[in-house]
């Protein structure tokens, strides 16, 4: 049962909790023992909560639609009340530093059901798209040992393309659900700004660049969680456009026939590599067999406004702010001394920039939401991309210990040349995994839709599942 029930998404095991199949401790006691079996090549999961875990299943658990099902929580963003939560920094862990409180995100997942057995490594305050923070080291690829799962959700999605959860906790601030999906073969959506809160302890973290939801290995089970955990909460600062009927809904619906817009050519100076420009194409091709109209038309407009620069004015702004109330939390200063020295670069830049600088940034970001919305007024249901602009980069690519810190954040824009902009615009994005390399690494493809529109992503995500199967790849590094 153990190679069958590793290959089950979550959805499918939860069935069998529901059916009276296998009980939820079962479930658990069998995703812990393939941790325990496979953590320790890739290295996804840093702080084990598995006799809490094992605690809750024995237990009565709530009725939800993943009754029983183990889940993973990401060491940043959603967090229950007195488990470890470091954010990737060595601050933290010295301290031993626990959650104050349940976050409304994590009370989400428990009342859908999931029993959360251990918490997932991230990058030093989610900065980077690799997961290699020096308070855990580098977590790895189950797919190619010597190449980054991606950041900042790394060790989720490291964690699930290992086979020792069918879905586990990831958030986003400029493509840190999209780009482990694409690294790790899986399936990750961005949903719209604030569809799903992040509070008490956040309104919106870095101005609303980020999101949560998940990492998982089929559309059904991200639409499923997404119904589960979606919608405000009382603090919330402003709140997405409510979905016209459940998500689940939308999993095998007809889209219709859809035009979708073809965007291939990068916002920075590098162009992407040819084979995630072909990834992207080989989608188009698939979609339009799938009875949809693509079209490359002129996006060249999105060269004539700076992007990076603002994006780096608002992200800077938030390590200089969050730095600071971590001081606070922890009881001394943080100083460079205590923090990457990426993460000490950017929170001075964040120090040097004015408040109109700030003001700025946000301005010439609602500028081009202006004209990607443009876009879709004009006739375009959705975009299609690359995810990243390259395929899944070795280890050590983003070394930010050189005499210029910055240089990695630098090589960074690669990565995030077609995620970045939605977490500007707050648009939802998914990446889905359409695409395997020559060398047989996972290629992600990206669907965009207009803000509040999960809807038409979700069902045109179900279309291509069923189109171009990927269920029954699994990566070389597997637990069974």
């Amino acid at each position: 049962m153990s190679d069958e029930l590793t290959r089950l998404d979550a959805t499918a095991q939860a069935d069998l909790v529901r059916n009276g199949d296998l009980t939820a401790a079962e479930l658990v006691e069998a995703a812990i023992s393939r941790i325990e079996a496979t953590n320790g090549e890739i290295n996804a999961v840093i702080h084990p909560l598995f006799e809490e875990g094992l605690e809750a299943a024995r237990g009565e658990l709530p009725d939800g639609p993943f009754k029983g099902v183990p889940f993973l929580l990401k060491d940043l963003g959603a967090a229950f009340a007195g488990q470890p939560l470091h954010l990737g920094m060595n601050y933290l862990k010295e301290r031993d530093f626990r959650a104050p409180m349940d976050t409304y995100l994590a009370q989400r997942f428990r009342a859908a059901g999931l029993v959360t057995i251990g918490k997932t490594s991230c990058p030093e305050l989610g900065i980077l798209p690799t997961t290699e923070p020096q308070a855990y080291g580098a977590t790895r690829n189950p797919w190619d040992l010597e190449r980054t799962p991606g950041g900042s959700s790394g060790g989720s999605a490291a964690a699930v393309a290992a086979g020792m959860v069918p879905m586990a906790h990831a958030n986003d601030g400029g493509g840190s659900i999209r780009i482990p999906a694409s690294n790790c073969g899986l399936v990750g959506l961005k949903p719209s700004r604030q569809r799903t809160s992040e509070g008490p302890i956040a309104g919106d973290f870095m101005s609303g660049l980020t999101a949560e939801l998940c990492v998982s290995r089929s559309v059904r089970d991200t639409a499923a969680l997404l119904e589960a955990v979606h919608g405000p909460a009382p603090g919330d600062p402003y709140v997405a456009p409510p979905p016209l009927r459940p998500y689940t809904e939308e999993v095998g619906a007809d889209p219709g026939k859809l035009r979708i817009a073809l965007w291939t050519e990068t916002v920075i100076e590098q162009d992407a590599d040819p084979e995630v420009v072909a990834a992207a194409k080989a989608a188009a091709k698939t979609l339009e067999g799938c009875g949809h109209t693509v079209e490359e038309p002129d996006l060249s407009m999105l060269q004539s406004i700076p992007i990076i620069e603002p994006f780096l004015v608002r992200w800077a702004a938030g390590q200089a702010s969050t730095l600071d109330q971590l001081g606070v939390i922890g009881g001394a200063p943080i100083g460079p001394g205590d923090v990457e020295p990426l993460t000490w670069a950017l929170a001075e830049i964040g120090r040097a920039r004015s408040a109109g600088d700030y003001l700025t940034a946000i301005g010439q970001h609602q500028v081009m939401s202006r004209m990607l919305a443009g876009i879709h007024e004009s006739g375009f249901d959705l975009l299609l991309s690359p995810v990243l602009g390259e395929p899944p980069p070795p280890l050590g690519t983003f070394d930010d210990s050189g005499p210029d810190p910055m240089v990695a954040f630098e090589r960074a824009f690669l990565d995030g040349c077609f995620t970045a902009a939605f977490n500007a615009t707050g648009q939802p994005a998914i990446s889905l995994p359409l695409h395997v390399s020559e060398s047989g690494l996972p290629i992600g493809v990206q669907l965009v839709a207009p803000l509040g529109r999960e809807d038409v992503l979700l069902r045109v995500a179900s279309q291509l599942e069923q189109a171009v199967p990927w269920a029954d790849r699994t990566a070389p590094t597997f637990a069974i």
